[in-house]
């Protein structure tokens, strides 16, 4: 696990913004190409990637980041999310937390029959039909998508499920599996760490407010079931990758402090308790901001403040 000092980031903020965001921007785009290059190799006999991470880790852009490299490379790739392959909510058999809530993390909600299959045939080059999950409604929706995997194509499966023994466990001998997260501590001017879980939060934070409708405080009601889920569901199987990408940008809070300072502080001022609050408010309070015209189209941290012009 990385640590990263506030002042070494105000530090470089300070000398030159713009070159700490192309440095950042760099390595990760340098992760996401050392391992498509590993992948690749292996497209012959693993044409499938499965590739997972908890909520807020950026799956979905270096799913796509992945897909575009391979694709500059030759190899014609389609990225399938696994949300899609969500089961129909049925209150009466639906998986419960202790406290009797749903379990909305559990990966009983999946169609693990229907994804093995679509994994198994995908492998051998026939056409499936990709479903699509209608959220509104929570219900499969009657729209779906062909696809078959040509010779030399690949298709990346993404979820937070994907490196679960369930889906991984059984196509090991066509599928490679590539873990995402932050795996960066922030250090305060105090010498406090943040916890990468709470920097995955301030994504989630922002994504919630400017595209969910939801306020910072249910957002943070929901974190300890998503914890939960994590600790239980994901984090257990990590090790089931061969490959693993740190998605954290170090200019990544100072971007996001125009979009949360003021509502962290807001929640403080409630008096609503909530672990690391303080010192989020503290972090974001000392970085310097960066402005986001430095950001380009393609970053992981559009896909949490809007504007990404990865296709979708």
């Amino acid at each position: 696990m990385k640590k990263l000092n506030c002042l070494a980031i105000n530090k470089r903020i300070q000398k030159k913004a713009s070159s700490l965001v192309r440095r950042c921007e760099e390595d990760y785009t340098l992760q996401i190409e050392t391992v498509a290059d590993s992948i690749a190799e292996s497209r012959g006999a693993k044409p499938i990637v499965l590739l997972a991470g908890p909520s807020g880790s950026g799956k979905t852009t270096t799913a796509l980041r992945l897909e575009e490299y391979l694709d500059k490379a030759g190899m014609q790739t389609h990225t399938i999310s696994m949300d899609n392959y969500f089961l129909p909510l049925d209150e009466a058999t639906v998986e419960r937390t202790e406290d009797g809530s749903i379990d909305y993390e559990s990966p009983s909600r999946l169609d693990m029959e229907l994804l093995g299959r679509h994994i198994e045939m995908l492998s051998r080059g026939e056409e499936i039909e990709v479903p699509t999950f209608d959220f509104a409604r929570q219900t499969r929706s009657e729209e779906v998508r062909k696809l078959r995997r040509k010779p030399d194509e690949m298709v990346i499966f993404e979820g937070i499920h994907a490196l679960n023994p369930a889906v991984m466990g059984a196509h090991t001998d066509v599928a490679s599996g590539v873990y995402v997260s932050v795996r960066t501590r922030l250090e305060s001017k105090t010498g406090e760490l943040l916890h990468p879980s709470h920097l995955r939060l301030m994504r989630r934070l922002i994504r919630d407010k400017l595209f969910r409708g939801r306020d910072s405080i249910a957002t943070m009601e929901m974190f300890a079931s998503v914890e939960r889920g994590e600790d239980k569901y994901i984090m257990p199987f990590k090790r089931n990758a061969q490959y693993s990408i740190n998605t954290f940008m170090a200019y990544e809070p100072s971007i996001y402090k125009k979009y949360l300072l003021d509502d962290l502080k807001r929640v403080a001022e409630v008096g609503y308790e909530f672990d690391q609050l303080d010192l989020m408010i503290e972090i974001l309070e000392y970085l310097e901001p960066v402005d986001m015209e430095l950001v380009p189209g393609t970053s992981l941290v559009r896909e949490f403040v809007g504007g990404s012009e990865l296709p979708v």
